[in-house]
């Protein structure tokens, strides 16, 4: 029975030493670190359009977003500047500082200065037709950021669906349905798709934040031209 009892023991003692051997030579193999530019390249060829598509949505927001915003500058100075020429009766210098002015506003005020001894509507008409091409002016190319926002996460699908694709195809030929040669190859086609909604969503708020600008400015606008309109009735009161 002390014999039995023994060996039991020794067997233990070996098992357990042999466990901790194991665990010892697994700790020292190095764990492969998941690196965001290794997994970019495995993409694929669909992450190309894709950073195309984000390079062209940031340029375009920047550029746009400091139009808008030299736009929607303060332009008080050059409203009280013009109240000042038309109450002291200089017409011609109104004019002047509102083409140096070299703003939506300026131009707006210029173009109703120029047809002042028309009717107030046809002053109004005219103020408003510039001020249509001003706005204009500033939306421009903002519709293409939208259009990013709506196309990056279908390129980004379009790559895990191809992927995928690619998968199966690769099962059927070889015959080798195991968890790992799916799961592999998986991960890395849905990277497509993060990258083609995280491109998307940014795109998506830069397309509402210049949206939102240029209402402001719009809003600012027609304001000014309000005033402006009222300036030109005081005489007629």
């Amino acid at each position: 029975m002390m014999l039995l009892l023994q060996v039991a023991a020794d067997t233990t003692q070996k098992i357990i030493d042999t466990a901790h051997q194991a665990t010892q030579q697994l700790a020292k193999i190095p764990e492969e670190e998941l690196r965001f530019g290794d997994l970019l390249i495995k993409g694929g060829w669909v992450m190309v359009p894709i950073g195309i598509l984000a390079v062209l949505g940031l340029v375009i927001f920047f550029e746009r977003f400091f139009t808008i915003r030299k736009a929607s500058k303060d332009e008080s100075h050059l409203m009280s500047q013009v109240r000042s020429s038309i109450h002291s009766g200089d017409l011609q210098s109104a004019i002047a500082i509102c083409r140096n002015s070299n703003s939506p506003l300026g131009r707006m005020l210029q173009k109703g200065l120029l047809r002042i001894g028309r009717p107030i509507k046809d002053i109004e008409g005219a103020i408003e037709n510039v001020g249509k091409l001003e706005v204009s002016k500033l939306e421009k190319n903002i519709g293409i950021i939208g259009i990013v926002a709506g196309i990056a996460p279908m390129f980004g699908f379009l790559g895990t669906i191809a992927g995928v694709i690619k998968i199966f195809y690769d099962i059927s030929k070889t015959d080798n349905i195991s968890m790992g040669v799916i799961s592999g190859g998986l991960y890395v086609k849905m990277v497509t798709s993060a990258a083609g909604l995280f491109v998307g969503i940014i795109a998506y708020v830069c397309y509402h934040i210049l949206n939102m600008m240029v209402d402001k400015v719009i809003l600012k606008l027609e304001t000014d031209a309000i005033e402006f309109i009222d300036l030109l009735e005081e005489p007629s009161k």
